[in-house]
């Protein structure tokens, strides 16, 4: 029986928010990048055999056959060609490489896992032969298992037969590994058909130890039996039921046989469904980080007090209900929000400070060959891109002697808007935060988590009833996400 969208989105964002996520790509994950799955890679050699690559099942004896014809030459010549040249970025692999997920396992020859990883600036520990395990990369953010081998040694890639068997003596630490992975940590079986003879034989080898009858969680990708499909067509376009009922009953089948190491099949109805699951699961799993924008040289109506007062205890309040922060330290404001955070991660034990605190002060020297207006836009960008929800806050600096709306706070939101996060403008605080507030309140279609909130942003200067209305705010938004 499969497990229904919500459920599957429920358990990976507890997963997430326990650092405890783990991804398992196949082939089907590299497709988006333009690359070929194994009946596509075994294809020409298939036809020196004069086989047909679409009728044969077992692609590991197609390997050997050609092995044992001609020699590994020409199967090491077709990975090298196949998965050497440049190949563009995938949506779904984008998502994930933004979300603290710290170990990926593939059967890929690819690069795409760890290209992408190493984009989003994090530090990879590639792992491609079992010597490699003792060893550990220094401040590594993640750690790719690569099972199969890798393009750039082709020799030593699974791909016959002979390389099957002889797995358990050349590569036994990854199923080792594996093994402790799958009891302790929720993975998510992506690009998979499970006809993969070795992840077959290793998920049979260690489901005794995968804690008998009651194994950990997991979870797979499984493209519904369409009946409209194209290959149940005849000629005159009526249906051949007898088919689609065969395949219908044989991915039933399938999908039950893997509940056996507890994987669990999300049914969808296009692969394409993925990349907005993972869109809605990395939005849903945003929305506790919050990037509080503001700068303040004066604070208009309110006293310096009541300022300080009302970003302290809004940032308390925030961590206190388990909210991360995200401050870039603006100037009358950063340091307020950063002192109310740190008391009440102080105050309850347990609380570590990364887990509740980012603090990106702005860089103030030129650096890279980019002017500081460049240097400040990138950086708006990667702090806002790691928040899902943006609060504003006053919006102010001093310009030739005057105090004038800070341009900082409106391109910060011009920016969270280009990339779909949640905007909650503290109109009554003035200045840009007021004229923010302005040009929301007319658009409330885009706006709607705000509708019910409006008198009390533009007008209130009340610090706990802004609070309370701020998380009642944030409390909408996390229900209809």
């Amino acid at each position: 029986m499969s497990v229904s969208l919500s459920l599957f989105e429920k358990a990976i964002l507890k997963e997430l928010r326990n650092n405890n996520l783990s991804i398992f790509a196949g082939a089907g994950l590299s497709r988006g990048s333009g690359f070929v799955d194994w009946r596509g890679l075994l294809q020409d050699i298939a036809e020196e055999l004069e086989l047909d690559i679409n009728k044969e099942l077992d692609l590991v004896s197609v390997a050997q056959y050609h092995f044992n014809a001609n020699g590994r030459q020409t199967i090491n010549e077709a990975i090298v060609d196949e998965f050497q040249r440049t190949a563009e970025r995938n949506e779904n692999m984008n998502i994930l490489s933004r979300l603290p997920i710290d170990t990926y396992w593939t059967t890929n020859y690819d690069s795409i896992i760890e290209d992408t990883l190493g984009d989003t600036g994090k530090i990879v520990d590639k792992k491609i032969s079992q010597n490699q395990m003792k060893n550990y990369k220094p401040n590594r953010d993640v750690v790719v298992y690569k099972m199969h081998g890798d393009k750039e040694f082709p020799d030593e890639a699974v791909i016959t037969r002979d390389d099957y068997e002889k797995y358990d003596s050349e590569r036994a630490l990854f199923t080792t590994q594996l093994k402790g992975e799958l009891i302790s940590k929720t993975f998510i079986f992506i690009g998979f058909s499970f006809e993969d003879p070795n992840l077959e034989q290793i998920l049979s080898k260690i489901r005794i130890d995968l804690l008998g009858d009651s194994p950990k969680n997991h979870y797979c990708f499984f493209r519904k039996v369409n009946r409209l499909d194209e290959r149940y067509k005849n000629s005159d376009g009526t249906i051949r039921e007898e088919d689609y009922n065969y395949d219908k009953v044989k991915q039933d089948l399938k999908v039950k046989d893997l509940k056996r190491f507890g994987i669990n099949s999300v049914l969808i109805d296009e692969y394409s469904d993925i990349t907005n699951i993972l869109k809605n699961i990395e939005k849903k799993f945003k929305v506790n980080k919050i990037f509080i924008s503001g700068s303040a040289e004066e604070y208009g109506n309110y006293s310096e007090e009541e300022a300080k007062s009302l970003l302290h205890n809004l940032s308390k309040l925030l961590v206190s209900n388990s909210h991360h922060i995200i401050s870039g330290f603006g100037l009358g404001v950063g340091s307020y929000v950063i002192n109310g955070a740190l008391e009440e991660i102080f105050r309850s034990k347990g609380k570590k400070i990364n887990d509740f605190l980012t603090l990106r002060p702005f860089p103030q020297a030129v650096s890279g060959g980019k002017t500081l207006k460049e240097l400040w836009t990138e950086y708006r960008k990667d702090m806002i891109n790691e928040s899902g929800v943006m609060i504003l806050m006053f919006g102010n600096k001093v310009v030739d002697g005057q105090v004038v709306e800070a341009n900082g706070m409106i391109e910060e939101y011009q920016i969270a808007r280009e990339k779909d996060k949640y905007i909650i403008p503290i109109g009554s605080t003035g200045y840009a935060a007021k004229k923010i507030f302005n040009e929301v309140k007319g658009n409330l279609e885009e706006f709607w988590y705000l509708e019910d909130s409006l008198d009390i942003l533009e007008n209130e200067q009340d610090e706990q009833k802004i609070i309370f209305e701020i998380n009642i705010i944030i409390e909408k938004i996390r229900r209809r996400v």
